[in-house]
């Protein structure tokens, strides 16, 4: 090819030891059009590139005290208590808390050799995953009875539900759809920004149609249409809460459907955050 170049701009018989034949000017427009047409295919820009979901700002409504040892995994909010998942080994329970005072009212502990992950509440069924454990637990809401064990592939990580269908994440840019019924994988859900996949999802909330994760191992929160699991929106609490004051990044959303309040906490925080969006 620099060959061909030289001999359209400087015509000359031979050049660094190409040997050039001399050729008509229609056969050299020819080709010169050829590596303009050539030029322009290579520097294209897609046609289909989407934007980036839009960073939503947030206020923080109020503060509350939460227990600074809880390496906080799910979190969910009923009837004015805080459910709350617990990790690492010889420390994961599930906890019942109160919100505006963060005294732990009830609290479960896992076996030992299990590490705690996400729970989620549906109806009158509480349901715990652990990370590499592979064991899940339903739990009878109203007695905190196990009343069934279930199994699953790969890693356990977050839980959520739209009062239909369980939503799993996995450390993934995928979540499973799973159903509360049965416990089998019934679909799942790709999670990208435009065309970028979001890995390490962690923590769920199904927020107004939305889900709601958290990204591991940042404090941003991703919003995603659980359709078409492209994200609608981003996040960042970076800076809701001092250095001093938290030991892991932030994991753990709450959601109250009734008075419309959103709560925000991490792993050893020692506060749990209402926040509105804007």
């Amino acid at each position: 090819m620099s060959c061909l170049r030289a001999a359209v701009v400087a015509w000359p018989s031979t050049l660094d030891g190409c040997v050039i034949m001399r050729r008509p000017r229609s056969y050299i427009l020819s080709v010169t059009l050829l590596l303009i047409v050539f030029a322009g295919i290579g520097g294209a820009e897609p046609k289909e590139r989407k934007e980036r979901a839009r960073q939503l700002s947030f206020k923080v409504v109020a503060v509350y005290p939460h227990d600074y040892t809880a390496f906080t995994e799910g979190l969910e909010y009923r009837d004015g208590f805080l459910l709350e998942s617990t990790g690492l080994m010889g420390e994961s329970s599930l906890r019942k808390v109160d919100l505006t005072t963060g005294h732990v009212v009830s609290k479960i502990a896992l076996e030992p050799h299990l590490f705690g992950e996400g729970c989620t509440a549906l109806r009158d069924r509480l349901f715990l995953v652990t990370w590499r454990n592979r064991i899940g637990f339903v739990y009878d809401f109203a007695t905190w009875n196990i009343v069934r064990r279930f199994s699953y592939q790969g890693e356990g990580w977050g839980l959520a539900n739209d009062g239909r269908r369980i939503f799993m994440s996995d450390g993934t840019s995928v979540l499973r759809l799973v159903d509360p019924g049965s416990l089998d994988v019934i679909g799942e859900v790709a999670v990208h920004d435009g065309t970028e996949p979001i890995e390490h999802l962690n923590e769920l909330e199904f927020v107004d149609g939305q889900i709601l994760a958290n990204v591991w191992p940042t404090d941003q929160i991703v919003r995603i249409d659980p359709d078409s699991g492209e994200v609608t929106g981003r996040i960042d609490l970076r800076g809701i809460i001092e250095k001093t004051d938290r030991v892991g990044v932030a994991n753990g959303i709450a959601f109250d459907s009734i008075k419309r309040r959103l709560f925000v906490t991490g792993q050893r925080w020692n506060r749990v955050f209402q926040i509105s969006l804007d």
